[in-house]
């Protein structure tokens, strides 16, 4: 039978803070690539992308609720005493960076810390979700009816930073929830969004320089995706016929928004103590999740040039809670505290210098502008002369800023929508993933093999006899080494191994 033709392209991103899919139709891609349908989310704010939560059933293996569906969901759990039995999870994508060792039978827990589910049904319910909530939308406007499900080819965006074994769980997942591998593709994050950002117009493009010469051929940039849990880079160069060249393998890290709010976390331990915040969070948590959502729309409009004080709210139980606890008024508290002079409350309004608010960037800062400083020291930046910053965090004014002052040679980059980038650039990297042409291999690949025993190299203990001759057994046989160029779709070798009867030698 033969295969039936992809009509439209849907892509998941699936991000640490935030997530969102979007879709465009293959004539749509060939008018306008960037033309790309997103989500409307129905929340708070930030509605082009909704919070990557999820709500499981009792039962540990039925989705009720992602988004902001799911957290006013649990929050009425809560209201109610009901929440007990059921899995609330939030920020979960990073344990597959974090776990290198990545198992399919991986376990991760909510945000009680006392409930656990097996890493894939967490994921695989949420990719179900984004799945479903796309076709429904496709089948209630006109323009998707008569869809077939073998006409949409799907794509999931990772950071281009995870290792081989993340990458397959993803897919792994995608095909428990109904997505057939011939209809998948993987998208490195980096890549998409610097396919998105070489297809938009000039006006779309927030630089102090002209960005018109950005994309011509032989321009060299680094891309740095910045998310919520990871800051992703990567260095392209543009050919002939705009196909992208990868020129040095992705790189990055854990520095991404969640370490601003780590270090946010950071800071209200070192000032009520970790006893007081996990009461908080365990006895409190819808008020524990709104002190989060304040920071979280506060921390977006800390400015680097500005001295303005920050005002957050803290919850009425937080501070009854700290005389519960502490024996003392959260006055009290800031008073001997090593932030007494940083910190003013009033009533319910913490008001925080912003030195001391600047200062929840200094990691994520840090570690980012001395990783772009690294990588341009390597011989094949030469050449650079421009940084497209993407992602959600990139939107941040202390980010942008800190990356323009240390790189003042460089242009930088950031286009109007740079939270969906990413996004917009896996539909389009769907509907032509040959635009990618080389890439770097992150590590070597080879098979174990046996070779002609040589004593001055080989360690005596390998020693095996095959056919009355002797070999060293386990010698890796190297097909594609870490940093070699590969292009796209091309054999990188070939090689011929004969099976063989083998005695090992008994001392």
């Amino acid at each position: 039978m033969a295969a039936s033709l992809t009509l439209l392209v849907a892509a998941i991103d699936f991000g640490t803070t935030y997530s969102s899919w979007g879709f465009s139709f293959r004539h749509e891609f060939k008018s306008v690539p960037t033309r790309v349908f997103t989500k409307n989310w129905n929340g708070r704010q930030y509605s082009y992308k909704g919070p990557t939560t999820i709500l499981i059933e009792p039962d540990g293996r039925t989705l009720h609720s992602f988004g902001y569906d799911a957290e006013k969901k649990y929050i009425d759990l809560i209201q109610d005493e009901e929440q007990e039995h059921w899995y609330y999870f939030e920020r979960f994508k990073m344990k597959l960076y974090e776990q290198q060792r990545l198992g399919r039978d991986m376990m991760i827990y909510d945000i009680t810390g006392k409930k656990s589910l097996p890493a894939k049904t967490v994921i695989s319910l949420s990719i179900q979700y984004m799945k479903d909530d796309l076709m429904s939308v496709l089948q209630q406007r006109t323009f998707g009816c008569g869809i077939k499900a073998d006409e949409i080819h799907w794509v999931l965006t990772v950071p281009a930073i995870w290792n081989d074994a993340a990458k397959q769980f993803m897919r792994e997942a995608a095909h428990e929830v109904g997505i057939p591998a011939d209809k998948l593709s993987i998208a490195l994050e980096p890549e998409a969004a610097s396919l998105y950002c070489r297809h938009l117009p000039i006006e779309m493009i927030s630089s102090d320089r002209t960005t018109l010469n950005t994309f011509l051929p032989g321009k060299r940039y680094i891309v740095l995706d910045a998310g919520g849990g990871t800051v992703d880079i990567t260095v392209h160069e543009v050919l002939h016929g705009g196909k992208l060249k990868e020129l040095y393998k992705a790189s990055g890290g854990h520095w991404g928004g969640t370490r601003v709010d780590e270090a946010f976390l950071d800071f209200l331990v070192d000032l009520v103590g970790s006893g007081v915040m996990l009461k908080f969070k365990e006895r409190y948590t819808e008020d524990y999740l709104e002190l989060l959502r304040e920071f979280e729309g506060k921390k977006r409009s800390i400015l680097s040039s500005s001295d303005e004080k920050v005002r957050l709210k803290i919850p009425y139980t937080f501070i009854q809670l700290i005389e519960e606890l502490k024996r003392k008024s959260l006055q009290k508290v800031i008073d001997d505290s090593i932030y007494s002079k940083q910190l003013k409350l009033k009533t319910d309004k913490l008001g925080m210098e912003a030195s001391l608010a600047k200062s929840f960037f200094d990691i994520s800062i840090i570690k980012t502008v001395e990783h772009v400083k690294k990588l341009l020291k390597e011989p094949v930046t030469d050449g650079v002369d421009a940084i497209i910053m993407v992602g959600g965090f990139s939107e941040s004014n202390m980010l942008h800023e800190a990356v323009k002052s240390n790189f003042p040679e460089l242009g930088v980059i950031v286009p109007n929508d740079a939270g969906l980038a990413v996004l917009k650039g896996a539909v389009i990297f769907g509907h032509s993933p040959s635009t990618i042409s080389e890439r770097v291999s992150k590590y070597t690949y080879g098979v174990a093999v046996v070779d002609e025993f040589d004593p001055d190299i080989h360690p005596i203990e390998k020693e095996i006899i095959i056919e009355g001759r002797t070999y060293c057994s386990d010698v890796f046989s190297v097909h594609v080494r870490a940093g070699q160029t590969l292009i796209v779709g091309e054999y990188q070798s070939k090689e011929i191994y004969k099976a063989c009867h083998i005695t090992f030698k008994m001392g």
